[in-house]
This record gives structure tokens, sequence and C-alpha cells, in this order.
């Protein structure tokens, strides 16, 4: 559990870091804390696995990779986490999850890939198909983002 200062640091931090010299020292000073102080709670957060890394978040779109696409992956039940693992080390893959299959959809891994244009995905599926040996699956192209937000806690 997290204290309420630390719920505050979270509301902080997961609203990005500004563009200012010393952003820590910003975020700490509306916090009524010390810069020293954020860090050190940070590397805290880090060292018990609440914060997982920082990094920069780049619109893909803006860079060129204007193409996306939901491979699902037809899994028997016993190779889901093992062939889940081999399809989430492809460098192309940004999310991959495994879901029950239903009467009508036997997809139960579901890889998300990005790429320059439509064929770079399903050469990118293809390739992974290759060499998983998971022969079973089909590329589902998105026609329109509705909706792209980062999670918020303790709003």
């Amino acid at each position: 559990m997290l204290t309420e200062m630390e719920k505050k640091i979270v509301r902080e931090l997961q609203e990005g870091l500004s563009l200012e010299r010393r952003p820590f020292l910003y975020i700490a000073e509306r916090l009524g804390m010390t810069e020293g102080q954020l860090i050190d709670k940070i590397k805290e957060f880090m060292d018990r696995g609440v914060i997982r890394r920082f990094g920069a978040t780049l619109r893909h779109q803006d860079i060129g990779f204007v193409a996306n696409a939901m491979v699902v992956w037809k899994v028997g039940p016993g190779r889901a986490v093992e062939m889940g693992q081999r399809l989430a080390d492809f460098p192309e893959v940004t999310h991959c999850y495994n879901r029950k299959s239903l009467p009508d959809w036997p997809y139960t891994i579901f890889t998300m890939v990005h790429g320059r244009t439509e064929e770079d995905c399903r050469e990118i599926a293809r390739r992974m198909s290759e060499a998983t040996g998971a022969g079973d699956y089909q590329v589902i192209f998105s026609s329109r983002e509705l909706k792209k937000n980062s999670m918020k806690y303790f709003v």
C-alpha cells in the first residue's frame, strides 16, 4: 500500500516530466519536499517495483510508423505461455496478451505490431510465424484510433 504522500508523488509523476532544467525540483516544490527527497522516493519506488522505468513516449505516427496491427495467434492451451513469451521477444511487438478463446474465436495470443505500411506489419507477422512455428494467425489492422491514453492512478 502507498501512503497519501506516495500517492501524491505518483499523481505528479504520471503527468510526465515538464521541460524544465530540473523537472524533479519543480515537482518536489509542488509537493512540499526537497528534490533529493523526491529522487530518493522514486528510487525506492523502483526498488519496490512500484515504478518500472522512466522513458520518453514517441508518437509513432509522427515518425512515419502509421500502420499498426493486432496479430492474433491460435495456440494450444499447453503452449500459450511459452509461445506468448517467444512472440513477446520480437522487438516489433509492443503489447502481448494471453486471453481465453471463445467458441467462434480460437485465438488466445494477441500481439500489437507497428510498421510504416500495412505490408510491413504483414511481413513482421510472417517472420514471427516462421520463427516460432505458430502458423495459424490473423492480422487485424486498426482503421481509426478512437482513444489512446495512459492509465491514471489515484485520480
